[in-house]
């Protein structure tokens, strides 16, 4: 068995002066997939954005390690450049911004190296066929006047690109209809079956998880792990949802 890729560590953060995650522990090796779940206000998304370096959530205990360094002090931008990514349930718009320069830009960041032209447009060609996107996208200010499936399908078109180790990925599947959910699906499959990344996928629905292998599931509640669990659990709270882990 591999070694951890992202170990967390008694991990407690908030925001503004609130905490709101409590004692986190969390290890994801490579190549593995775990789901986190939870109702709403559990503090998902601020886990996700823990781990990714946000400079407005504020570590107040433990420690966060990738790759065996510890990461807890390090910026966004250190992170992504170390393998890590987050796919954000409302990206942003970037006016006068490209998608394709964007995408170029943070994979010569992130690897410090200059990019051969040639193979990057072959490369990027080839990841906008899995995602069914048109050719004109890339020329397109970024996620400017994008439908919500065309921002979810360039945020999937970014993680094919800049192929991280790890993928932190915010309810992806949030407003995407049935064939939206499906692309979006393939490309996520393609990364991790083909690449081997690691998956953290944060979702209330479980469409995201048909074509993928789950190695563990964490049920949040009120900032805490509630419990943890194999491919199972996935299948208890789409029969029940979280009542069972929300009672005192």
């Amino acid at each position: 068995m591999s070694g951890p890729l992202l170990q967390v560590s008694d991990l407690s953060a908030g925001i503004e002066g609130a905490e709101l995650l409590h004692h986190i522990d969390l290890t994801i090796r490579e190549g593995e997939t775990h789901v986190l779940m939870g109702p709403n206000g559990a503090g998902k998304s601020t886990l996700g954005n823990t781990l990714m370096g946000n400079p407005a959530y504020h570590v107040t205990g433990g420690r966060i390690f990738f790759g065996g360094e510890d990461i807890t002090e390090l910026g966004a931008d250190k992170r992504a450049a170390m393998g890590m990514f987050m796919s954000f349930q409302n990206p942003l718009e970037i006016p006068g911004l490209s998608l394709e320069s964007f995408i170029r830009n943070a994979i010569r960041i992130s690897t410090g190296k200059p990019l051969k032209i040639f193979q990057f447009k072959k490369q990027l060609e080839a990841a906008m066929e899995i995602l069914q996107m048109d050719a004109s996208y890339v020329e397109r200010d970024l996620n400017v006047g994008f439908s919500g499936g065309e921002k979810k399908k360039a945020e999937i078109l970014q993680l094919l690109m800049l192929d991280p180790k790890l993928a932190i990925l915010d309810e992806t599947d949030s407003g995407l209809d049935v064939d939206a959910v499906r692309t979006v699906s393939r490309g996520i499959e393609e990364y991790q079956k083909e690449r081997g990344g690691a998956l953290l996928v944060i979702t209330h629905s479980t469409r995201i998880l048909d074509s993928l292998h789950v190695d563990r599931t964490h049920v949040l509640v009120k900032g805490r792990i509630a419990e943890t669990g194999g491919a199972e659990l996935v299948d208890e709270i789409n029969r029940g949802g979280f009542e069972r882990f929300t009672e005192e």
